[in-house]
């Protein structure tokens, strides 16, 4: 259900599901631009997390929303202009500047096809080299323009207003419940997720950020969302587990540094694999059993197509 909406929060590309990945029937969903050869070249890391721990945070956060602004509504339409209106600022500015920026490359480019072709026609350019410029200066072009109307149309739907909290309420009341989310109902409610990475990498248990922007409103959280009491004792209690999850997140931060991290990697990596090559085979050979997979290799073979030959 989530797929097409989750995005890196560090290089923008879209997270890709994996179901068995793990050994287990647990979908996740990692950076796609992570895991381009050579890996950890265009993403650093994969932000991973589970798909069950999105849709239940989603879940929760459209219950909290959709209880305040029943109870509060002429507040809960206030908070949400003044969110949009911040977002949309810094929205804005952005988007100007690269706007900006892109026209006047256009127009450098321009003028650099221009020279290259008089350079060409006067001699000082040889055709090869003149048809590598012009290919690479006119698909620059070209790119540009496209980012050049996106962004137009973009700037244009924020001074239209197209984002609305009458909208979004209205999308509430629709549903009232929340507690079984449909593909249908996330798309009509989420515009996109972005997620972060995790907090501590080579912890079971950390905080990783993740951005929900809505359709209409954008990203928004209703008052005291999250906060929990507490009492003296479950403070202390959280205190130590964090101070003990910082020391071992040290450890393996110097494990990293030293080369330690990669030694054990090399060592194990091995039967690491193998292990979890049987776990996926045993997955595997479950959904044969019950009909909802079947190999290439068990399939019938096709029977050949008549047809009329054409003259």
């Amino acid at each position: 259900p989530l797929t097409g909406l989750m995005y890196c929060a560090d290089c923008g590309s879209k997270m890709y599901v994996h179901r068995v990945n793990n050994g287990k029937r647990v979908p996740q969903y990692t950076c796609s631009a992570y895991s381009k050869v050579p890996v950890g070249t265009l993403c650093q890391t994969q932000h991973r997390i589970n798909a069950g721990v999105v849709m239940e945070l989603i879940k929760e956060l459209l219950k909290a929303v959709a209880e305040y602004s029943q109870l509060n509504r002429e507040e809960f339409l206030e908070t949400v202009k003044k969110a949009q209106t911040s977002q949309q600022s810094s929205e804005i500015i952005r988007l100007k500047s690269r706007l900006a920026e892109a026209k006047k490359r256009v127009q450098e480019l321009e003028k650099l096809i221009c020279r290259i072709y008089e350079d060409n026609i006067l001699g000082k350019l040889p055709d090869e080299r003149y048809a590598i410029l012009d290919g690479q200066y006119s698909k620059e072009q070209k790119d540009l323009s496209a980012e050049i109307a996106d962004m137009e149309a973009e700037l244009s739907g924020y001074e239209e207003g197209r984002r609305s909290a009458e909208k979004f309420i209205a999308l509430v009341d629709k549903y009232q419940n929340f507690d079984e989310l449909t593909t249908y109902m996330l798309n009509e409610f989420v515009e996109k997720i972005v997620v972060h990475e995790r907090d501590r990498k080579g912890s079971i248990e950390t905080t990783q950020e993740v951005e929900i922007y809505f359709n209409f409103i954008g990203k928004y959280l209703p008052p005291h969302f999250g906060e929990v009491e507490m009492t003296s004792e479950e403070i202390e209690e959280m205190k130590k587990r964090e101070a003990r999850k910082d020391r071992l997140h040290q450890n393996y931060l110097k494990r990293k540094a030293s080369g330690k991290q990669q030694e054990y990697y090399e060592r194990t990596k091995a039967k690491k694999k193998a292990e979890m090559d049987a776990k996926k085979e045993e997955i595997r050979q479950e959904d044969i059993a019950k009909g909802v997979f079947v190999p290439v290799s068990l399939l019938p073979p096709a029977e050949p197509k008549k047809g009329v030959a054409s003259a």
